[in-house]
């Protein structure tokens, strides 16, 4: 029994951990986690366990500094003296979304006594579009931050209001250090949870609104801190109220391959909620529901991009989707279905994202067998063939250079070096345009991202610094320069040794 009411099947322990643990199937076969940006981020944290040693040390510089977003890069650290890289972050960004499923789990019973029965609509969204971009350290601190607003609900029923106020100056510490972004979202989720908190205790107008941002304003500490002492975030801010571009953001929420299935899963999630808005006999628990709506005006009032961080509001979308999904109150046989329905569809997620992935990941070693061919210590051009953003199924390879940074350790491209936000440098500055990303990616011409052309960067790279050109998705022969010799290639993609480079290490 659980508060006077028979345990449902889908409340039951053993459940909730296989839902946990099936959380971790995709993830199981891939040995490097085929979501976008990881090959780059593995190309990072290889270069942050051999700051100042070894041959990277001529390539970049490390600059060590406290921000907002460290979270696996600390992890990966800590694991190093144990596994390499590779391995550290396949079992950590493995591990991402079981967190992120065993926080959803927890927040609905905090919130409304049990384990909602819609619950299994809420799960498959752990692996949003953010994770599915390789946003991992956002993905990371968005996981904390469910369970950080679980903990904020607990704290508020079993212990008095101090008490969850000092813990949680030291959680906002951890959860900024994980991605600052992922921080700003639980002060926003915990700011409408405790506003619903203060209502039930009789609190009205402006002072409930007054002490519950006092409640929330000792987790501002650290991002005021990075605001004073900490290393300035550099980048552009932009884009706003795009109203087309976040619309195909919602369309997107579950996009993985294939976009008809992908589509009419957030079908299935909307009719799930505008059945529950409408049905007399569902409803909304608002400690849920109240930061869900929150997190639904964040995703419409941020812009795209802020100090450098690209698809800044879409990141709120699905965890705001996921609030509204586990506030839904249900009773008997209503309730009984929707459980069925959802446990049904999450299992569906899981499989198409366990087959998705192998399939991304064996495009993925199709191209990494050109890294064999390339000389520990060289620099290499990646030039990436990268689809129009209209096309739903993207190969992920616009970072897969990272791996020869992690295992030849090359010089590559394609390394993020925006100030504040990473802590990495390239010392080549002669190579400028073509020394970090995003000017690997070469989109089709009239793309809103195009930013590199193919042949102008063929013919101007800079030959004093890069030694090799790695060009995937352009077949050999499309790379037209006298002192270009093609090595290898698998038919797709094609791998030339550049004539007189003296940063071209000999065999």
């Amino acid at each position: 029994m659980q508060g006077g009411e028979p345990v449902e099947w889908w409340q039951r322990r053993r459940i909730v951990l296989a839902a946990i643990a099936l959380a971790v199937v995709p993830l199981l076969y891939p040995a490097i986690p085929p979501l976008t940006d990881v090959p780059g981020h593995i190309g990072a944290y290889r270069l942050l366990a051999e700051a100042g040693t070894g041959p990277l040390a001529q390539h970049y510089a490390v600059h060590w500094a406290l921000i907002g977003n460290l979270g696996v890069e600390g992890l990966v650290l800590a694991l190093h003296p144990l596994l390499d890289v590779e391995p550290a972050t396949h079992l950590i960004v493995a591990l991402i979304p079981a967190l992120a499923v065993a926080a959803m789990l927890w927040l609905g019973r905090e919130a409304q006594g049990r384990v909602p029965a819609s619950a299994g609509f809420a799960l498959p969204l752990a692996y949003a579009l953010p994770f599915q971009l390789g946003f991992v350290n956002f993905a990371l601190a968005a996981a904390l931050a469910m369970g950080g607003l679980a903990l904020w609900i607990r704290l508020a029923r079993t212990r008095p209001d101090w008490v969850r106020i000092v813990a949680f100056v030291p959680i906002a510490g951890l959860v900024w250090v994980c991605h600052s972004f992922g921080w700003a979202m639980l002060g926003l989720l915990v700011l409408g949870a405790e506003w619903v908190i203060r209502g039930r205790r009789g609190e009205t107008g402006w002072r409930r609104i007054i002490f519950a941002g006092l409640a929330c304003a000792p987790m501002a500490w650290p991002q005021l801190l990075a605001m004073t002492g900490g290393v300035a975030m550099a980048g552009d801010t932009g884009d706003w109220f795009d109203l087309a571009a976040k619309a195909q953001w919602v369309a997107s929420l579950l996009r993985e391959r294939w976009k008809v299935y992908d589509v009419a899963g957030v079908i299935a999630l909307a009719l799930v909620l505008w059945t529950a808005i409408r049905s007399p006999r569902m409803r909304f628990e608002p400690l849920l529901g109240v930061p869900a709506l929150l997190g639904l005006a964040a995703f419409v009032l941020t812009p795209r991009l802020f100090a450098g961080g690209a698809y800044v509001d879409m990141r709120i979308l699905p965890y705001a989707v996921a609030l509204g999904l586990l506030a839904i109150r249900a009773d008997g046989e209503v309730a009984r279905r929707l459980a069925v329905l959802g446990a049904g569809f999450f299992g569906m997620r899981i499989a198409s994202s366990t087959l998705a992935f192998v399939l991304f990941a064996q495009g993925q070693a199709s191209e990494l067998a050109a890294v064999a061919h390339i000389p520990q210590g060289a620099a290499v051009l990646s030039l990436v063939d990268e689809p129009s953003t209209a096309d739903w199924d993207n190969p992920r390879l616009g970072h897969l250079a990272g791996i020869a940074l992690a295992r030849a350790r090359a010089f590559t491209n394609e390394q993020w070096a925006i100030s504040g936000q990473q802590l990495i440098a390239p010392r080549h500055a002669s190579a400028t345009p073509l020394d970090r990303d995003p000017s690997q990616m070469v989109y089709p011409a009239g793309e809103p991202y195009a930013q590199t052309d193919f042949d102008t960067a063929i013919a101007r790279f800079d030959r004093d610094t890069f030694g090799y050109v790695w060009t995937i998705g352009f077949p050999p022969g499309r790379a037209k320069a006298a002192d270009l010799t093609p090595i290898w290639s698998n038919g797709r993609s094609a791998l030339y040794r550049v004539a007189l480079s003296p940063l071209r290490p000999s065999r």
